[in-house]
């Protein structure tokens, strides 16, 4: 089996980790989607009592969205999950279209992420940014010479 670069490994488990969170999104916003009137009558008739904060504050941001928002939400992550997943194959597969593609979503990203960090700072939006940053760089750095 080819070795390859430890960096090049990196990336490959850091996106299939993204897939992995974002496919997880997807179903948990497409089963709160189901499961609508169901969580809105458990958020009515359960008194929670300060004895879960962050359940509380969960169903009421759900319940806030829009049954619409949360389907294109649901399938929009369950879209760019399988995105992921194939830059994710691509990338180990030292596949050029894969670099392509990683260095253009990612290269996308990079503004959005500065406007983010300039409407306001958090240690998440700076850790991201820098992780998008070190995938861009080296990808650009050890771009694929082979055609393939």
């Amino acid at each position: 089996m080819k070795k390859r670069p430890l960096g090049l490994v990196a990336i490959v488990l850091y996106k299939s980790f993204t897939a992995f969170l974002l496919l997880v999104t997807s179903i948990a916003l497409l089963l709160t989607l189901k499961n609508y009137q169901t969580l809105e009558a458990f958020s009515e008739n359960y008194v929670l009592e300060g004895k879960s904060i962050i359940i509380d504050l969960l169903l009421n941001k759900v319940l806030n969205l829009n049954p619409r928002t949360l389907a294109f939400s649901g399938i929009g992550a369950g879209i760019y999950a399988i995105v992921t997943i194939i830059e994710a194959i691509g990338l180990w597969y030292e596949k050029r279209w894969a670099h392509l593609l990683v260095l253009g979503l990612v290269g996308i990203s990079i503004p959005l992420e500065i406007y983010e960090l300039i409407q306001g700072i958090s240690a998440i939006k700076i850790f991201i940014f820098l992780l998008n940053l070190t995938v861009f760089g080296y990808l650009l750095r050890n771009f694929p010479k082979h055609p393939n």
